[in-house]
């Protein structure tokens, strides 16, 4: 059923052009190049080859776990989504990943199937939301989710499907937020440095209070992470992801 999946993902579209303003120098406080300069593919080449393996093997290893083990579960939430509303099972949405991959992220679908055609009128009947829209890229109150969808949302269940995106490479468990391109523009000159790491399935914006933070904390919080990123900050964002999912009170989730 996902096989069907495979050509929404793996084009590449033309990053910005960016030109190297200054040659790369050592932060004596951090002992570290500094990365405004360079570009996300420069950025990666300076990663360690070894850090990246481990991650990309912690990655598949724990998705085939979970589409293994929790395959009745997805098969459960897909016959869910397929009844109670008429539309595909899945949604597809184009989002920029490492080194300015497109590529489609799977969701279970939460809204109507017109959603995307309607969304022009609702924009254009409510002044409050084309601004709510255009500061968040999403509605609080969105008429076109279904009931399901707002459960799904809420538990983050709706995203579990993006374990076949981890599988494929275009995300990690652990990372940035997927975000899509008209995006780019608000993360300014740290751009490529968060572009230098895969896109997670959850991250700390997710287990910190996701739409219940200013956009500019999301961002913040992706930056800290591309920046900062370990083994162990990686296993403590997993374990806050799986209280949200099995505690699906208010944190953000919409």
């Amino acid at each position: 059923m996902l096989s069907s999946l495979g050509t929404s993902a793996g084009t590449r579209s033309t990053r910005p052009v960016r030109s190297l303003r200054t040659a790369p120098s050592v932060d004596a406080e951090h002992d570290r190049i500094t990365v405004q300069a360079l570009r996300a593919d420069q950025l990666i080449q300076l990663q360690s080859k070894r850090s990246r393996v481990i991650k990309r093997s912690g990655d598949i290893i724990f998705s085939l776990a979970v589409l293994g083990l929790g395959s009745p579960v997805f098969l459960a939430l897909a016959l869910l989504v397929k009844l109670t509303s008429r539309g595909p099972v899945f949604y597809v949405q184009q989002r920029v990943g490492r080194d300015y991959h497109s590529f489609g992220c799977i969701k279970f679908r939460t809204m109507r199937r017109d959603a995307d055609r309607i969304l022009s009128r609702i924009l254009s009947e409510s002044p409050d939301l084309q601004e709510e829209f255009r500061n968040d890229f999403k509605l609080k109150n969105d008429p076109r989710i279904t009931r399901l969808g707002k459960f799904l949302r809420r538990s983050s269940l709706d995203e579990l499907p993006q374990f076949v995106n981890v599988l494929r490479g275009d995300m990690s468990v652990v990372g940035p937020r997927p975000i899509v391109r008209q995006e780019l523009p608000r993360y300014g000159n740290r751009m490529e440095e968060v572009l230098a790491v895969r896109p997670g399935l959850t991250g700390l914006w997710q287990v910190s209070g996701r739409n219940n933070l200013s956009y500019e904390q999301r961002v913040a919080l992706d930056l800290h992470y591309a920046s900062q990123r370990t083994f162990v900050l990686d296993l403590s964002i997993i374990v806050r992801t799986l209280r949200v999912i099995f505690d699906p009170r208010d944190r953000g989730a919409y």
